[in-house]
Order: structure tokens, then sequence, then C-alpha cells
């Protein structure tokens, strides 16, 4: 149960959540770890990398001897040219956050780099919906540590809204992010597809995906 009834705000987690992109994120990063000479499956992303942040990604699969930086630029930039070429957000998951922008302040968290999630957020008309967008730039440590959902309590208070952590609503794909937002105190919704229900269990509820009727029936 929500606390206080309706939530006051609603958080998205960008890949694999928002965006329906986690094959995207997997093809670059195989691109890019079999140049390195470290092949990467499909399920050995799922299994260990899915939710991380871009810099515990590489490290986690190439260790700590490899430029992590130019690796994590040119992920974004072939990201970037990928989504540039198909649409990520599905329509329903359009209509639910445009309703829920009309009644609560929407907010993203997460471990995409600004520019990515900034380009999708345009292409899909939701950038006026978005009051805050919390990505890797913004935060010194990424999912499943709470920086970044902590950060977006400090930024709905800075804009007037009097919410308690446990009075906003995260939307979450992976263990690392429902992770992240309930030791931030949030109630967390899981989105299974990417990871299979069982792996989720730690969240609060568990759905089958995001659209304007689940949206209406958290808000209404």
């Amino acid at each position: 149960m929500i606390d206080g009834g309706r939530p006051r705000a609603l958080i998205f987690d960008f890949n694999g959540t928002l965006s329906d992109d986690e094959t995207i994120m997997y093809r670059v990063f195989a691109e890019l770890f079999e140049r390195h000479g470290r092949p990467l499956s499909e399920q050995a992303y799922l299994d260990e990398l899915a939710g991380l942040s871009d810099e515990q990604i590489v490290t986690t699969w190439l260790g700590a001897d490899v430029d992590v930086e130019a690796i994590v630029a040119e992920r974004i930039q072939r990201y970037i040219d990928a989504v540039a070429e198909t649409e990520t957000v599905g329509e329903d998951v359009r209509r639910g956050v445009l309703y829920a922008a009309s009644r609560v302040p929407v907010l993203i968290v997460s471990g995409a780099a600004h520019a990515e999630i900034e380009g999708v957020l345009a292409a899909a008309g939701l950038a006026a919906a978005v009051t805050a967008v919390i990505s890797s730039d913004a935060v010194t440590d990424g999912k499943p540590h709470p920086e970044g959902y902590l950060r977006a309590l400090s930024v709905l208070h800075e804009q007037g809204v009097d919410a308690a952590p446990a009075q906003v609503v995260a939307f979450e794909d992976t263990e690392a992010g429902v992770a992240s937002a309930k030791a931030a105190g949030m109630h967390c919704i899981a989105v299974a597809g990417t990871l299979p229900p069982e792996r989720l269990a730690e969240a609060d509820s568990i759905v089958p995906g995001i659209g304007e009727s689940l949206i209406r029936s958290l808000l209404d």
C-alpha cells in the first residue's frame, strides 16, 4: 500500500522500463566487448550486468585496466545512433506518462547518460512531461546504491512537492534498480520482461508492463 493513498510523484527507470531498449543495450555492449576480447552473451548480460551503471558494467566484464571513460563514451554514441532508427517508447507507455504528468510530477532516475535519455524523450514527445532527469552524469554511485533516488527526492522538495519516500512510486525492471528504489524508501513497482518475476521479488508489486490503465489505477 502506498502511504497516504495516491502517489505524490512517479519516477521511472529508463532503459528497459520507460524505453524498451535492453536488446539494443545488450547489442551495443556485446559489440564493444567482443572487440576487447571478451564476448558477452545476452544471458550473461541479463544475469550479471543489466541495471548497473555503464562504469560498473565495463569494469565488471573487462576489469579496471581498460579505458573505461572511452568505452562508455563510445557506448553512449552507439546507443544514440541506434535509437535514432527506431521508436523505443511504446504508445501505451507514452499515454501513461502523459496522463501521469497531468496529475503528479514525473521524474526519471537512470544509469543512462543525460544525452541519450534526452533524445529518446524528445522523439517520443515526452520532454515537457518529465520535470527532472537524474542521469548517470548527476550521481557518483550508480544503482543499486540509492543516490539517484535520494537526489530525485531532493528535487521534488525543491519543486515544492511535500512527499515522503513511501509516497513516491518508482518503476524498475532489474534487481539493481529495485534495490536502489527500496533503499531510498520508495514504493517500487517492478516491470517484468527484462528479468523473470522471481528475480524482482523484492519489489512491492510486479506488473507485465507500463501503460495508461496502470497509471490511471494508481492516480485516480
